[in-house]
């Protein structure tokens, strides 16, 4: 393969990068859940994590698959850098670039940073999440996990997302990948909260009820992300429940029908779902928190910093 110094994006990657990064997150993960816990691969590398908005799973997620390679990581706190005094981004990174950062991941509200900080730094760029854009690691531990579960091959599968698509740049990247895979996707959520660029061929659902008739053997449920919207986008919290929220009753049909649930974290207790579904025997949320540690340890191992200026970007 041609070295790739950044990922951006999912549109990007080609079948034999996917196939790679998924590949060799298998040993990745047999390794971390055996005895040993840490192999030598980025030993005397230095992972640097921007982010401008909170994040619990997704940072430390990296920070531990940088350190179980052996990398030094430095936490970049936003809240008590100079960006507070107005320093810019590109004035941040050249800061970092003087410190021969070898790899930068950054999480950012607005679509496009990543990009751009891509484009002026020799060191190799993960995004993390920008604005409404993206989230390619995000995407891909969920397919790996969903390719965990259904023994590697996607094609025919169902999985429809649930809740606050607009926002969600979570949905934006799995949705794709999944397609990309060979799966039919769907969406469930309030008429304001479907973008209005959805492409025809993913069945956009009013009601549960609908959502069981397609049959998924999968349910994505999003998170209702209040702090993006700067506008009311839903009447009230109990009332989203009582329609779109994986309710008590609604998990009795999805047990009796097999489907898996997944969901990003983190997750909203009563809002999109009841606390019967973290028990739930076919929930696989904290089966994709372990593998997002097993998938970033294998895209840090298969970018290369200072390669090609503005692949991936």
């Amino acid at each position: 393969m041609t070295p790739r110094k950044d990922l951006l994006d999912i549109q990007s990657l080609t079948d034999e990068e996917l196939d790679f990064i998924l590949t060799n997150a298998v040993p990745f993960k047999n390794l971390f859940k055996r005895s040993v816990k840490k192999v030598p691969t980025l030993r005397g590398r230095t992972v640097l994590t921007l982010f401008y908005e909170p994040s619990t799973r997704t940072r430390s997620s990296f920070e531990v698959a940088a350190s179980r390679l052996s990398a030094d990581v430095i936490n970049f706190s936003v809240n008590t850098s100079s960006v507070v005094k107005g320093e810019s981004v590109l004035d941040t990174i050249s800061t970092l670039e003087a410190m021969r950062t070898d790899y930068v991941v950054v999480r950012h509200g607005m679509s496009g940073i990543p990009n751009l900080i891509a484009r002026n730094t020799t060191a190799s760029v993960i995004n993390a999440g920008d604005g409404f854009h993206a989230h390619p690691t995000q995407a891909l531990l969920d397919v790996f996990t969903l390719k965990e579960v259904f023994g590697g091959d996607l094609r025919g599968s169902r999985i429809a997302f649930i809740g606050d698509i607009q926002h969600s740049r979570v949905a934006r990247s799995t949705n794709l990948l999944c397609r990309r895979m060979g799966m039919s996707t769907a969406m469930l959520a309030p008429g304001s909260l479907i973008p209005r660029d959805t492409p025809p061929e993913i069945a956009a659902f009013t009601n549960w009820d609908q959502v069981f008739a397609w049959k998924p053997d999968v349910i994505y449920l999003l998170r209702v992300q209040m702090e993006r919207q700067n506008v009311p986008f839903i009447p009230s919290i109990g009332e989203y429940h009582r329609i779109y929220g994986l309710t008590d009753e609604r998990l009795k049909r999805v047990r009796d029908s097999g489907i898996y649930v997944m969901h990003p974290g983190p997750v909203n207790r009563g809002v999109e779902l009841n606390d019967s579904v973290m028990t739930y025997e076919r929930c696989l949320i904290n089966q994709q928190v372990e593998n997002g540690i097993a998938v970033r340890m294998s895209v840090l191992y298969w970018l290369k910093p200072g390669s090609v200026e503005g692949t991936g970007s």
